[in-house]
């Protein structure tokens, strides 16, 4: 796949190759949906190194077409965003964009927004998955290797803020796979863990059970059994996640301390976002096979339905459970991480840290008036 536009159906740029490198096939109607919803979307695949984004390609008195944009970032996994643009991990760094154009203006190929990277936070490798960013802007994320939530450092790779009470010391050892962060009322609240262990790499042998939701402010664990959760979001009263080993998208009923799924997806879910109160997008990933992924109720369940395990994005109707909407995509890309919303842009577009692009966009301050 190349390092720019890409479209529906993207050919390998390998010379007399006849094979697909990237495509989409959207459910009937998709586009038009997207473009009445008045936003665009962005995908992380840290397999191969890629944020990508979607949009409505749309000009005068013409048909809607699907628009697509991506950039190499490197390993990236968790993305956040807020008014002004997002945040996306790499293999050693937390690195920030923002949106170019402001008051109306429209960039090359008539997208409205161009994210550029401003600065970013060389952290070195700590496998670092979800992004949150609290009411107060202050940036969070899931340390994984080190087993806790951190926020970034001017002075160090990383400053903890949280970690669990049964994990004994800071050590960069995996124990428990803690790899997501939710926001609860602008503050960090709530984390995913694919167990509760205290030994290097402890969490592969918890996979198919073991995983837990924690309230950070208790302490508390509030849904356990789990297998493999990953992105919990509070959203519209409710903490939902994914619980990826089942292939199950749903919410944590509190009272209960139960997981309540809301809809099977055919594949391996990471990457959690909404579209107002009534959608959820989620991410689906082919299930790699390895030890890590293989012997999950994901397979037992893709075998009961009756199909193959899927790359894309689905769009679940909170309210019903039906899938209303989908994105399957084909050829490289294999798995995703994260999803995002972009409301109010249509056809967003952005440069990469390491593109020629960098050095020909220039973002120049308005000058001040003096007396």
């Amino acid at each position: 796949m190349l390092d720019g536009q890409t479209s529906q159906t993207e050919k390998s740029d390998s010379p007399g190759s006849r094979e697909v490198a990237f495509s989409v096939d959207c459910s009937r109607g998709f586009v038009e949906w997207l473009d009445s919803k008045s936003l665009s979307l962005g995908v992380t695949t840290y397999q191969v190194g890629k944020v990508i984004l979607f949009g409505v390609d749309r000009q005068a008195d013409t048909t809607p077409k699907l628009w697509s944009f991506n950039r190499n970032i490197g390993r990236c996994l968790g993305m956040a965003t807020d008014d002004r643009g997002f945040w996306v991990t790499s293999d050693t760094q937390l690195i920030r964009f923002d949106n170019l154009l402001v008051d109306g203006q429209i960039g090359s190929q008539q997208t409205d927004a161009l994210y550029a990277p401003r600065f970013s936070y060389f952290t070195g490798d700590l496998d670092a998955h979800d992004l949150a960013i609290q009411g107060d802007g202050d940036l969070l994320f899931a340390n994984t290797l080190f087993n806790c939530v951190a926020r970034p450092s001017r002075s160090h790779s990383f400053e903890p803020v949280w970690r669990p009470d049964f994990i004994s010391r800071l050590a960069a050892e995996d124990r428990c796979h803690l790899n997501g962060v939710a926001i609860r009322d602008g503050k960090l609240r709530y984390v995913t863990l694919i167990s509760q262990t205290d030994v290097f790499d402890g969490w592969r042998e918890h996979r198919d059970k073991g995983g837990v939701v924690i309230d950070v402010q208790t302490g508390e664990t509030i849904c356990s059994g789990l297998s493999m959760p990953h992105s919990p979001r509070w959203h519209a009263g409710r903490l939902w996640l994914n619980n990826s080993g089942t292939g199950e998208f749903g919410y944590v009923d509190e009272e209960k301390k139960c997981f309540v799924p809301v809809t099977f997806c055919p594949g391996y879910l990471r990457g959690l976002s909404f579209i107002d109160d009534t959608t959820a997008v989620v991410g689906l990933s082919l299930p790699r096979d390895n030890k890590t992924f293989s012997g999950l109720a994901l397979d037992d369940r893709l075998k009961e339905a009756g199909v193959s395990a899927r790359c894309g994005l689905y769009f679940v109707d909170l309210a019903s459970g039906d899938v209303i909407h989908s994105m399957v995509f084909h050829g490289l890309v294999t798995e995703l991480y994260d999803v995002v919303t972009f409301p109010g842009i249509k056809k967003p577009s952005m440069i990469g840290p390491n593109t020629p692009d960098i050095k020909r966009t220039l973002s120049v301050p308005p000058e001040s008036s003096h007396a």
